[in-house]
C-alpha cells in the first residue's frame, strides 16, 4: 500500500511505495476527536527582528496596529525567542556553548548582586511568587519581581512587570539598583520584539510574564573547517531564484518605511514564506560538498525547531484549552506550525487572518 510523506515547510508530498523505506504508521490526527473541552489555540506570528533593518529611526508607535490585531485574539499566553535564564545557566558549564552564551544570553550579575542570589535561587523564587500573585500587586512587588526576573535571566519578563507600572513608580527600590532600573527604562524604546511586541502586549493584557522557549543545544554544529563550510552556504544562498530575491527585497522595503502592519502580513504570508525557506535551507540542501555542509546546516535548524516546539508545548501542557501567542522569527513559522499542529488537542490559528 503506497502512503504520502508531507513536507510542510515547502507543501510537498511524495508517494512512497512499499519496495521503498515506507512503511504504514500509526495515524495519530483522530486520537482527541473525543476529547471534551475546548481545544488549545496556537498562533504562530512570523516577525522581523526589528534590530535588524528597519527605518533608521525606529517608532515603537508603528507597531500599535500590530498590537491591535494581537490583542484582539486574546493570548493566556505569550512567547518569545529568547533563551530561558535556565537554559544560559546549564549552558555555562559547557565551554562548546560558549558563543551562544555571549550572543544570547543576557548578563545576570548585576541583578544577581543586587538581589544577592544565584539563578537557581531566582527561579525559584519567580515561580513562587507567581503562585502568591495578588490580583492587585502593588508598585513595590512589582518592582521585585522585575528585578527577579533580570537575576532569573528573563529580561523581557522584567518588562512585562515594569510596563505595567504607572511611569511614576519606574524607579529604582525594591530590589531595583539605580542602574537596574536605568537599564528597563532603556529597553522601553530598544529595537526588539521580544520587548516592543511581546512584552507590551502582555502588559497590555495583564498577564505577568512572557516565556522564551530559544534553544542553541541543538544547532550548535561542531565543524572542523568553518571557513568552509561558511563558503559552502553561503555560495549555497547566491542560487536564490530572482522571484525569491524579488520577495525578499519587498519586505526589506516594507520595514524600513516603518509600516509595520503591512511588513507583518507580508513576512506571514504562505507565498513570501514559501520564497524564503526555499530561498535560504532548500539551497543548502541542494548544496554539493562531500561534507554535505548543507545537510548538517539544515539538521541544526530543524534540530533547534523540535526544541523550541516542545518547549512552546510546556507552556500550555497544564492549561489544555489556552490560547498561545508565540512570536519567533518567521522563518521559524513554517516548522512550529507543522510541529505544533501534531500535538493533541492543538489548532493552529491563521495569523493572515488575525493580522487582516
Amino acid at each position: 500500500m503506497a502512503m504520502k510523506k508531507c513536507v510542510a515547510a515547502f507543501a510537498l508530498c511524495l508517494s512512497l511505495s512499499p519496495a521503498g523505506f515506507a512503511q504504514e504508521r500509526v495515524d495519530l490526527s483522530t486520537l482527541d476527536a473525543a476529547m471534551p473541552g475546548p481545544r488549545t489555540q496556537v498562533l504562530v506570528l512570523g516577525t522581523v527582528h526589528l534590530s535588524q533593518g528597519g527605518p533608521e529611526k525606529f517608532d515603537p508607535a508603528a507597531l500599535q496596529p500590530v498590537l491591535q490585531r494581537l490583542a484582539a485574539y486574546k493570548p493566556d499566553i505569550i512567547t518569545i525567542e529568547g533563551l530561558s535564564g535556565e537554559t544560559c545557566e546549564v549552558m555555562r558549564h559547557r565551554v562548546a556553548y560558549k558563543q551562544a552564551i555571549e550572543d544570547y544570553c543576557p548578563d545576570v550579575a548585576p541583578a544577581q548582586a543586587a538581589l544577592g542570589i544565584d539563578t537557581w535561587a531566582a527561579l525559584d523564587q519567580v515561580d513562587a511568587t507567581l503562585k502568591a500573585w495578588p490580583s492587585q500587586p502593588a508598585p513595590s512587588q512589582r518592582r521585585h519581581l522585575a528585578a527577579l526576573f533580570l537575576a532569573a535571566g528573563d529580561p523581557s519578563s522584567a518588562m512585562v512587570q515594569w510596563l505595567q507600572l504607572p511611569d511614576a513608580e519606574r524607579h529604582a527600590g525594591d530590589g531595583l539598583d539605580d542602574a537596574l532600573a536605568q537599564g528597563l527604562r532603556k529597553r522601553e524604546s530598544g529595537r526588539n520584539e521580544n520587548v516592543q511586541i511581546a512584552a507590551r502586549l502582555a502588559a497590555r493584557l495583564g498577564l505577568q510574564r512572557v516565556f522564551p522557549v530559544d534553544d542553541h543545544t541543538g544547532d550548535n554544529l561542531d565543524i572542523d573547517d568553518e571557513d568552509a563550510f561558511g563558503k559552502a552556504i553561503t555560495e549555497a544562498w547566491h542560487g536564490a531564484s530572482a522571484e525569491a530575491l524579488k520577495s525578499r527585497e519587498h519586505v526589506d522595503a516594507l520595514h524600513k518605511s516603518g509600516d509595520m502592519l503591512a511588513t507583518y502580513r507580508a513576512v506571514n504570508s504562505p507565498e513570501v514564506l514559501r520564497l524564503a525557506i526555499a530561498s535560504d535551507f532548500g539551497q543548502a540542501l541542494a548544496e554539493p560538498s562531500p561534507q554535505r555542509y548543507g545537510r548538517q546546516y539544515v539538521g541544526g535548524w530543524e534540530t533547534r525547531n523540535l526544541r523550541m516546539a516542545a518547549n512552546v508545548h510546556a507552556t500550555f501542557r497544564e492549561h489544555p484549552g489556552a490560547r498561545v501567542l508565540s512570536v519567533v522569527g518567521s522563518s521559524h513559522k513554517p516548522w512550529f506550525d507543522g510541529l505544533l499542529e501534531q500535538m493533541q488537542g492543538v489548532d493552529i490559528v491563521d495569523a493572515e487572518q488575525v493580522l487582516e
